[in-house]
This record gives C-alpha cells, sequence and structure tokens, in this order.
C-alpha cells in the first residue's frame, strides 16, 4: 500500500500536507488478539506535565520503544513491520496511548518536528475501541477534520501537516471503552 494507494482514503492531500485513512488496515481478530497483549502485558506508566500553569496528571497511560531495542514486545514488532512494509519507510520508535475510558484525552497538538526525520510521516495503528481524533488547521479558515479511529486502522500524516495542523482525541460523553494508540515515527 502506498500513502494514498487504493486501501487508504485521502482525507487531505495539498500544499499543506497529505492525511489518509485505512480503516481496514489489520483484520478484526488480528487486531483484538493484538490489543489484549499489549494492554496486558506493556509496563504502561502514568505521567505529570505542566499544561495551563498547573502540573497535572496525563489523562491517559503511556508506553515507548525504540524498534530495535531487544526487549520490544512481540506484537510490536509485527505491527511495525506491516507498517513499514505497507508504507515503505523504516520506522524506529512507537509511542504507545493507552485511553482507558471515555474520560482520557490529548490535547490538539503537532508532533515536536525536532524530534523528527524532515520528510518521514507519523502513522497511527488504532486497537480497541474507536475514539474520535480532531484535526484542525492551525491557520484560518481552521478547517476542521473529525474522524473515528477504528480498531485495526492505520492513520497516516505526513511531515508537511505537522506544521500546518494540530491533532488530539478529545474527552467523550458517552461511556467508551479502552483503545490503544500506537504511533510509529522515525526519531532523530
Amino acid at each position: 500500500m502506498s500513502l494514498f494507494g487504493p486501501g487508504p482514503q485521502a482525507l487531505l492531500d495539498d500544499a499543506s500536507g497529505r492525511i489518509a485513512y485505512d480503516p481496514g488496515f489489520l483484520a478484526p481478530a488480528r487486531a483484538g488478539a493484538w490489543f489484549a497483549q499489549l494492554q496486558a502485558g506493556i509496563p504502561w506508566r502514568s505521567e505529570r506535565r505542566v499544561m495551563y500553569e498547573r502540573e497535572l496528571d496525563v489523562p491517559r497511560l503511556v508506553a515507548s520503544y525504540r524498534l530495535s531495542d531487544p526487549s520490544l514486545p512481540e506484537p510490536l514488532a509485527a505491527i511495525a513491520t506491516l507498517v513499514s512494509v505497507a508504507l515503505g519507510v523504516a520506522f524506529n520508535a512507537v509511542g504507545l496511548n493507552l485511553y482507558r475510558d471515555q474520560l482520557d484525552s490529548v490535547a490538539p497538538h503537532n508532533d515536536r518536528l525536532a524530534d523528527l526525520v524532515a520528510g518521514e510521516p507519523i502513522a497511527l495503528v488504532s486497537l480497541g475501541a474507536t475514539r474520535r481524533m480532531d484535526i484542525r488547521a492551525k491557520q484560518p479558515p481552521r478547517r476542521l477534520l473529525r474522524l473515528d479511529l477504528e480498531a485495526g486502522s492505520l492513520l497516516v500524516m505526513d511531515y508537511r501537516t505537522q506544521l500546518h495542523y494540530d491533532h488530539g482525541i478529545p474527552k467523550e460523553a458517552a461511556a467508551v471503552g479502552p483503545r490503544i494508540s500506537l504511533a510509529f515515527r522515525v526519531r532523530r
């Protein structure tokens, strides 16, 4: 699969960047099995961060790995290979977020470009419950994309989108089950 081959849906493809979404990247049974393995097997950690001039709990659990780490948990290596082959990109890191319920979230942000190799995309694989991602342009007219990230889906944002768009997972009003997000990157 290329970034904009027959599988993914092109959500954005202009001077501000490219965003593609493939809702069926992983088969449902495989996505479910890998979700269960990762939820139970990752040493999830909570973090505190200064936000809004106060130190607060990060409203989700996190983990991260270099893909060359000999202790990389087994479905991460398999998923990384699938994503790298599909996109033709040699990703070297994965960041994991566990959204435990509808109250866990991530504020609108863009990835820190100083940490990334210029020109390389960011690929997000979603496992578990469906959650909405908001992708909003930083400049007027402030275009907004609202996307339900389904279990087994792949969202690909090229490097330029980080200059022009913020993305986040808002809190939900209704109850929702846990979700794991795997963010594959090429880090410096």
